[in-house]
């Protein structure tokens, strides 16, 4: 085929217009877009910086999802020890109520007031003290000098005696059976160094179980049962920081900033809650049961503080990380988007222009055509 020959003025019309109809085409794309920089080609400089800004924005989209999820477990992890908190103060009311309920076992206490385990008074060395329930029988030698502590861990030591040993609020030795039985004080000291102690050698009949205190220990027992299935079902997203658990929650993208929550073990028997001791029927018991509990309070009043802490130092970091995600989108747009003001009016001005060059094209035909006229 031979080329068409166009006149001077038509080839450059035609080529006016085919730039017009490029540049109205670019200006179409950026506001269907709302980008200026679609491509390497139209910026290679701001695609590219572009392209790492918004890819460390998506990263940390990522890391963004994981800081929330951990910052629910650890909002779970704290509703959670206040349920235990709950339960615990539960199990306290119980043994206080069975305190309140006076026991009905045999019971001896001592005459001597104000002792306290450091209290010491001098026995024969080699004589003993025998505290008996009519099976088992705790003997407590003496090597010159008896102590009030010695006394009592020489009874509630002894495995198998149903007796337990305590001071009381006024700090006088207090003997009590955990069963039906009788209390049997002797030995080899004389009544002179048992006086010391506030004792005297003899028989303290047996009593009867206190139905009501029996009662208690049950549901205190009941509670702590509960206490142990809280914390196993403490799970939140496969995640168990009340048995066992472990936390670690990046803050960003490369993981070398990092949060390690170390979780803890809330069972009965990691807060040191023991079951009741002998139904509750001695004081003793039922005041070592308070003396857990209170000491599991605290702990969990730490733990909640501890927790509470590293919420709160996640939910700061959720907080920053969702600024610096909005900050990196944002200067990525900056260097991409288009001003859609000026490409609309650019728009305005390329279709102006593609009028006119459409109107310039014609006419620069016409005049071909009038020398057309010439041999008709």
């Amino acid at each position: 085929m031979s080329a068409i020959l166009l006149s001077d003025s038509v080839r450059s019309n035609l080529y006016s217009l085919q730039q017009t109809n490029a540049l109205l085409s670019t200006t179409q794309n950026r506001l269907a877009t709302g980008k200026k920089v679609n491509s390497a080609n139209d910026n290679p400089t701001a695609f590219f910086a572009a392209s790492a800004l918004s890819n460390r924005a998506a990263d940390l989209s990522n890391v963004f999802d994981a800081i929330t999820a951990a910052s629910k477990i650890l909002k779970s992890t704290n509703d959670s020890i206040s349920s235990l908190t709950s339960l615990v103060t539960s199990a306290q009311s119980v043994a206080r109520n069975a305190l309140s309920s006076t026991g009905t076992t045999a019971k001896a206490t001592g005459s001597v007031a104000s002792l306290t385990g450091a209290s010491s008074f001098a026995v024969v060395a080699a004589k003993t003290f025998t505290v008996s329930d009519g099976t088992t029988t705790a003997t407590i030698a003496s090597a010159g000098a008896l102590t009030v502590q010695q006394v009592l861990d020489g009874v509630n030591n002894t495995v198998g005696l149903k007796v337990r040993a305590s001071l009381t609020a006024d700090g006088k030795l207090q003997l009590e059976a955990n069963t039906t039985n009788a209390i049997t004080v002797g030995g080899t000291a004389s009544a002179a160094e048992l006086a010391q102690f506030g004792l005297t050698a003899g028989v303290t009949a047996a009593g009867t179980l206190n139905t009501t205190r029996s009662a208690f220990a049950s549901q205190f027992d009941s509670i702590r049962s509960q206490i142990d299935q809280l914390a196993t079902d403490a799970n939140f997203n496969g995640t168990n920081l009340l048995n066992g658990g472990s936390l670690r929650i990046s803050f960003n993208e490369k993981s070398t900033s990092a949060l390690n929550v170390a979780g803890v073990t809330d069972t009965s028997a990691g807060l040191g809650i023991a079951a009741s001791a002998g139904t509750f029927q001695t004081d003793k018991d039922v005041n070592d049961a308070l003396t857990n509990l209170t000491n599991s309070l605290t702990t969990l009043r730490s733990q909640a503080s501890v927790f509470a802490t590293n919420a709160d130092i996640v939910t700061t970091r959720q907080d920053f990380t969702k600024s610096l995600i909005s900050a990196l989108n944002s200067a990525s747009d900056s260097l991409t988007a288009a001003d859609t003001n000026e490409e609309g009016a650019n728009l305005l001005a390329l279709q102006t222009r593609q009028s006119l060059s459409t109107t310039a094209l014609t006419l620069a035909s016409q005049a071909g055509q009038s020398v057309l006229q010439l041999f008709r």
